[in-house]
Order: structure tokens, then sequence, then C-alpha cells
């Protein structure tokens, strides 16, 4: 075995005993190897012409279903980060989200007890995954997998805070650091810390573990 397939087999042995403890917290979890099926997962359980909330996610972009939702007219697009739209016009359209019948979205870490764990700037994502759509859709890959919710903190502020801060070019320190000082900047996009330790509500919460590095 070269090591890109040792990898895939260490990403899927880690991802079955993580399934079994998502089905029972009320998640619906599914394992996939690939991007593509990774795809393919999230839009097969969107049905045609719903209303469909996107979120900011960087998994969805590199596995391609943001790309394809907005190019496939199949879809009633909440969009968010719609080029040319005003602030007043996204926040419109992230209040609008939280009533969707879809929200597809991402987690920033998974422990290994099932427990997803997340930091949002603004606070629609998070607040969609706990209420709101009637179907929440997470892609993930497996590198987002911590042993605990300690180590998840820890990449919540020292990997996907940082790399997300750069990404969104904001002159926050941990663009220059590469690493969070807790800030009191007012771009700061660190600002709701978020567990969720179960989904309350059956067949609502889907989660696809896609056994590839995606995401921050």
């Amino acid at each position: 075995m070269d090591d890109r397939d040792i990898k895939a087999w260490s990403y899927e042995k880690r991802a079955l005993p993580l399934m079994d403890k998502l089905k029972k917290k009320g998640f619906i979890p599914q394992y996939v190897s690939t991007t593509e099926a990774g795809k393919n997962a999230v839009l097969s359980l969107i049905p045609e012409g719903a209303t469909v909330a996107l979120t900011g996610s960087q998994t969805l972009e590199q596995v391609g279903v943001k790309p394809y939702l907005r190019g496939s007219g199949r879809y009633q697009l909440i969009d968010p980060y719609e080029p040319g739209i005003d602030q007043a016009e996204g926040l419109a359209r992230r209040k609008r989200g939280l009533s969707a019948e879809v929200m597809v979205s991402s987690t920033n870490a998974i422990t290994r007890a099932g427990e997803l764990v997340n930091v949002d700037g603004m606070g629609n994502r998070v607040a969609g995954m706990i209420f709101g759509p009637d179907k929440v859709i997470l892609a993930l890959g497996m590198n987002k997998l911590v042993e605990d919710l300690q180590e998840a903190r820890h990449r919540l502020r020292q990997i996907a805070g940082p790399m997300n801060n750069k990404r969104l070019g904001l002159a926050n320190p941990c663009t220059e650091t590469g690493s969070c000082a807790d800030c009191s900047s007012p771009s700061r996009i660190c600002n709701y810390y978020t567990v969720i330790e179960r989904s309350f509500i059956p067949d609502r919460m889907y989660i696809i573990l896609i056994g590839q590095d995606l995401g921050y």
C-alpha cells in the first residue's frame, strides 16, 4: 500500500466507531472515501426545488457542493456570499437561512465521542445547526477528528480561526502570527463557541464524513 492508501485505511478505521457513536446521539452519519463521493452524498439529501441556506464552509467549496448548487438552477438558494450584495442584504439572507428547508455546512471539529464543536463570527451558522432549518447537512474531512473537547478548542483557536482570518483577509493579530491572541479586534470572527452533544429532532442532522483532508 502507498501512503495515500494507508491514510485512507486509517481514516476509515477511525470513522467506523465514530459513526456508531453519532447514531446513538441521534445523528445520521455516512462515511465516504473521496471528495466526489462526498459531493454526491450531500446532493442526494437535498430535494430538488428546496430552499437551501449556504454557510461559510471551505469544505463545501473544495468538494464542489457550493459551485454545483450555485450553478444548477435546481434549488432556491439563500446565499449570503453572493458577489455584489451589500452588508444589509447579506445579513437579511443569513436571517432567512434560519427558516430554510435545508442548510448545508461543515463543522470545525468533531470529537471521538461524537461532539460537534464550532466557532462562529456572526452566529448564523451555529444557530442554524441547533434550530431552524428542517434538515442540516454537515460535510467534513476526517482531518477534523480530535480526541476530546480540549483538543477541539485548541483546533478552533490555533488552526481554524487563524486560517479563516487569513482567507478573509482580515487585519486581526492571528493573520500576522498564525496563532490566536484572543484579540478584541472589531473584525474578530471567533465570537460564538458551541458544542452540540446530540440531535434532539429525529432525522434532522446528517453528517457526511469524508476520508480526505478538507477545510480548516
